[in-house]
Order: structure tokens, then C-alpha cells, then sequence
């Protein structure tokens, strides 16, 4: 395990800086030069992020592509996030991150993410122009999916437990909050 480098007192830092951090299991993410870090997901978290990726990779047309964190999204030099989930335009991909906003970024809520996936996160990929953003609340559990609007995000469909839900942007999909977090999928 790495120890975090030393970076100049006061200056933003930046994705140059962000690639020099270990890789220990933290998630080190930049908002307008300020480092974001979070610590390891809970079982329950990584269940819901491998059910989507399940549920979403058949249906993904062949131009996107669905992964799961960690992926790099670079939307600007001074704020790069890894969202749990996204989707992106294949050729927006390169060998280290994904360039540009997703098509779809996905958070799964957890007690030390949630104000910054609700808010923060959310603000900084509605301004960058993210077309898509889903939060799941794996603790309710709930499904809120929000699309780009007159550049305002709207919420376009949501699932409570049981509550199956048909999207059909950015392609179409049914899903349900419960089938998400279920240690036992039907």
C-alpha cells in the first residue's frame, strides 16, 4: 500500500496529480481541483453495481459501453469522477479514462458518498452535460432516474422495492429498485 504523495499547499490539484495517488481501495476523485476520497464499498454496494451491469450490458446498443468502477470520467483537468456505474461512447474511451461527460453515470448511495452523490456529483455532471444520471438507494431500496432537460436535470422514471420501471433513454431497459439489491435474484 502506497502512501498519498505530498502536493503544493493551496494550488488545485489536477488529473496529473490524481494518476500519482496509490491504489490502496480508496476512491480519489477531483472536484474543481479539491481531492475526494471514499473508502471501500460495502458488499450490498458492489451487489447493485454488478446487477446493473448486468441488467444494462445486453440492451447497451454496440456504440456505448457499460462499466463498472473504477473508470475514470475526465470532464475537466481539475474535476474527474469515478461514478459506480457509466456508460460512455466507445470512441470517447481512451486506454486510461473516459474523455468528456457519460452518457449515463450511475451512484449507488452509501452514508459517506450520499451528499456527494446527490449533490456535488450531480450539480458537476448536469453542468458538464451528462445526458443521464441514476442514484439507487440500496438501503430503501430506491431507483431515481433523472435525464438532461433544457439543461436541467428532470426526474423521468423512479422505482420503490418491488416497483418495475420501463426506460427507454438511453436504451431500453426495465428495472426495479428490489431486483438490485436482492442477495437472491429472480
Amino acid at each position: 500500500m502506497g502512501s498519498i504523495p505530498a502536493f503544493a499547499s493551496g494550488e488545485p490539484l489536477t488529473w496529473v496529480d490524481l494518476e500519482s495517488m496509490p491504489d490502496d481501495g480508496r476512491r480519489y476523485e477531483l472536484v474543481d481541483g479539491v481531492l475526494l476520497v471514499s473508502p471501500s464499498p460495502r458488499p450490498v454496494h458492489q451487489r447493485v453495481v454488478a446487477r446493473l451491469v448486468i441488467a444494462l450490458s445486453p440492451v447497451c446498443p454496440p456504440e456505448l459501453e457499460v462499466l463498472p468502477a473504477p473508470v475514470d470520467v475526465v470532464l475537466s483537468d481539475r474535476t474527474v469522477f469515478i461514478p459506480d456505474v457509466v456508460v460512455g461512447e466507445r470512441e470517447a474511451f481512451t486506454t486510461r479514462a473516459l474523455m468528456g461527460p457519460p452518457v449515463l453515470a450511475i451512484e449507488v448511495l452509501s452514508r459517506s458518498t450520499r451528499l456527494v452523490d446527490l449533490e456535488l456529483k450531480r450539480a458537476k455532471l448536469e453542468e458538464a452535460g451528462c445526458p443521464h444520471y441514476w442514484i439507487v438507494d440500496p438501503d430503501m431500496p430506491f431507483l431515481r432516474c433523472l435525464a438532461l432537460h433544457k439543461g436541467a436535470y428532470i426526474d423521468v422514471a423512479e422505482s420503490n422495492g418491488d416497483e418495475e420501471i420501463v426506460l427507454t433513454e438511453p436504451f431500453a431497459v426495465k428495472l426495479s429498485a428490489a431486483q438490485l439489491v436482492s442477495e437472491h435474484p429472480s
